[in-house]
């Protein structure tokens, strides 16, 4: 699974923000046609997502996205927008489609559906475009893990705090405490589903202390990665969901420790005092896994 450290979100309908985004180092950047369009520019929205991205197909690839994938954001099943907005998206040029408010796993089986109809019909690889579903209602909070998984597409769930405080009548607070039991189990629906968690956007974009703070707890959580909604997020972000000179060289002495075990017909062995058996190792490996996967990104951008 290839990590989703940073996912921007640029409004589909605002060409000159469009123009701004394709060489910020983002791991996705996800065009919007949902919450921030209005419902008056939601057809001049859908057709400048699709002139964008069939101009992204014609270009050289890791020329204009630089090994980045491009997803779009678009509106619900229940808005009756949804089939509209993808038989505008799904050409080349586009890697995944991220999908508000499921409510349960048939809500993602029915969008399967229908980009695998539009893929055969469109000479697009079968399974090519990817699933990224939000879960962002008590609805969804519930059925988390049939999402997850209900489709090979799936290649990870975001959490949508607003619209799930939203929905749940929760208490909407900068400090986030009241979000704690939801973001938790996100991240385990999409460990069990062996998907990656992405955390809900930091809206103040200001706030530097804030989003770093935010961020660390999602890391901590067990998320993979963070929906952006401004570039000036992107550094903090990058970092804190990236393995550390430190991490990466602490994992490197754990495996070697390790696999030297294994090697004389052990299970376990200590490294600096502390020990070490197959759960450590193997979350050693996932950290260098990651670690590798960034460092292979970061070559296709040189």
């Amino acid at each position: 699974m290839e990590p989703l450290r940073t996912l921007l979100s640029v409004p589909g309908n605002r060409q000159n923000m469009i123009d701004k985004v394709w060489n910020l180092p983002v791991d996705a950047l996800v065009l919007d046609l949902e919450d921030s369009v209005p419902t008056s520019e939601k057809a001049s929205a859908r057709a400048l997502a699709r002139d964008t991205l069939a101009m992204l197909a014609r270009a050289k690839r890791g020329e204009t996205q630089k090994g980045r994938k491009v997803f779009v954001r678009i509106n619900s099943l229940a808005s009756g927008l949804a089939r509209e907005d993808l038989e505008a998206v799904i050409i080349p040029g586009v890697d995944g489609i991220s999908q508000p408010k499921p409510a349960t796993a048939h809500d993602v089986t029915e969008m399967a559906a229908i980009i695998a109809l539009l893929e055969q019909e469109r000479g697009i690889a079968a399974g090519h475009v990817r699933l990224l579903p939000w879960v962002e209602t008590a609805m969804g909070l519930l059925h988390a893990f049939e999402i997850a998984s209900a489709s090979p597409r799936v290649v990870g769930i975001s959490f949508g705090a607003e619209d799930f405080t939203l929905d749940t009548g929760m208490i909407r607070t900068e400090e986030g405490s009241e979000l704690l039991y939801p973001r938790t189990m996100v991240v385990i629906a999409a460990k069990a589903a062996d998907v990656v968690a992405v955390d809900t956007p930091y809206n103040n974009f200001k706030d530097e202390a804030g989003l770093v703070n935010e961020a660390r707890l999602a890391r901590r959580l067990g998320f993979g990665g963070k929906f952006l909604i401004h570039p000036s997020q992107i550094e903090s972000v990058n970092r804190i969901f990236s393995p550390s000179p430190e991490e990466i060289a602490h994992a490197r002495r754990v495996v070697d420790a390790f696999e030297a075990a294994v090697a004389q017909g052990f299970a376990s062995t200590s490294l600096d005092g502390k020990m070490i058996d197959i759960p450590i190792a193997n979350r050693a490996r996932k950290l260098l896994f990651v670690a590798d996967s960034i460092a292979r990104r970061r070559s296709e951008d040189d």
